[in-house]
């Protein structure tokens, strides 16, 4: 099959707010070849990747991701693998690549798995898909009274985690401390606990250490994203410091290669390694990374905060891999997120959630949800018109 064309929609709710909410807008790709199409998700800013594709050559080394796509060849994984060397080498200066590229490469393993009629996690390599337990993923509520609601409402959907995170987490000692008591509260004594502080403390390790009495005492699995995703000395000082608490430390969403995860774990000591495979390079690089993880005892967790489509992409790197459980699932979608797929993944009786069934990523898009909430772009240079949709 000859890559025939890949597409853009940018899709988003009529007002985006300040909030932390990756679910408020999305890139969505689609791409053609063989007479099949395949769908990917960028977790960037739309506008910007939408750029990284098009815009005109800089230099060599600054082409746009279109000159290493259109017109490859697609039959087989390591194909895949190839055209992501020359994305990276073609676009060695163009930062925003990984970003653009990540959603196109989750759209090449959708088609490819549709042409052979198998599931993206075996082309990946794994014989099954084992179930995870999803972790309802939401923000603390702005008051600790605000997230024992949140908290006493997800345990009555049946959820057996929750992760809480973001502002006002930060903002001080003693109102950490009580957000923190006051999501165990909610959540009761059997549910599995996570907070994740949004990188609020820059790298200040004695800040964060703070708070690992609390974490300690509510019985937090893991503590995430303290710091920035290249505070690597700072990671490893923390790691250190919660020795013996029982809080591991979880970083990771933040990498744009495979080189940064495995950075992470190696010099950062991190105990569970979290990837966004629409930004670290798609599913690919992921794989790469669970393999890593797995191999020095350091749990693989997805990160995901967007639509079904990303959910279902973000579980196939480690759907093999029967000991790394746990998976983000987000729970308080927006309208744009949650219309995006007609299939909906949702947790069983058991409180499990299950890989789709059908082939590549195994998820049916919505089409006139991408009509319906659609930003027109144009992009001229020159007087040109070099992108509309």
């Amino acid at each position: 099959m000859k890559i025939e064309a890949v597409d853009f929609f940018y899709i988003a709710m009529p007002e985006v707010t300040i909030a932390a909410d990756g679910s408020q807008d999305a890139l969505v790709v689609r791409v053609q070849a063989g007479g099949l199409t395949g769908w990917g998700e960028c977790e960037a800013s739309p506008l910007v990747s939408i750029a990284a594709f098009v815009t005109p050559m800089s230099h060599g080394a600054c082409q746009p991701v279109s000159a290493s796509v259109l017109g490859q060849i697609l039959e087989k994984p390591s194909d895949i693998a190839e055209i992501a060397a020359q994305v990276a080498y073609r676009s060695m200066d163009l930062l925003q690549a990984a970003h653009t590229w990540s959603g196109i490469e989750m759209a090449l393993w959708d088609l490819l798995g549709k042409a052979r009629g198998e599931p993206a996690w075996k082309l990946l390599g794994y014989e099954r898909a084992y179930p995870k337990l999803p972790y309802a993923s939401t923000l603390f509520g702005t008051t600790p009274e605000e997230t024992f609601e949140r908290a006493r409402a997800i345990r009555a959907r049946g959820f057996r985690a929750a992760k809480f995170g973001w502002a006002p987490f930060g903002d001080s000692l003693a109102g950490d401390l009580a957000q923190a008591d006051a999501a165990r509260a909610g959540l009761g004594e059997e549910g599995v606990l996570l907070i994740d502080a949004g990188q609020i403390f820059g790298d200040d390790v004695e800040r964060a250490a703070a708070r690992l009495e609390a974490l300690s005492r509510n019985r937090v699995t893991f503590f995430e994203e303290p710091f920035g995703g290249a505070s690597l000395v700072a990671y490893r000082g923390l790691v250190e410091k919660a020795r013996g608490t029982g809080v591991g430390i979880a970083g990771g969403e933040a990498a744009h290669n495979r080189e940064m995860a495995e950075h992470l774990i190696e010099f950062g000591g991190v105990n569970f390694i979290q990837i966004d495979c629409g930004r670290i390079g798609g599913l690919g690089p992921a794989k790469a990374v669970a393999d890593y993880a797995a191999a020095r005892g350091v749990t693989y967790v997805n990160h995901t905060f967007t639509s079904n489509l990303a959910l279902s992409a973000s579980l196939q790197p480690f759907a093999g891999l029967e000991e790394h459980r746990i998976c983000e699932f987000p729970t308080e979608l927006r309208d744009v997120a949650r219309d995006l797929t007609l299939t909906k993944i949702t947790p069983d009786a058991e409180g499990l959630i299950h890989l789709p069934e059908g082939p590549g990523l195994g998820v049916e898009i919505n089409v006139s949800a991408l009509e319906r909430y659609r930003v027109p772009v144009e992009i001229r240079v020159g007087g040109k018109t070099i992108f509309s949709a």
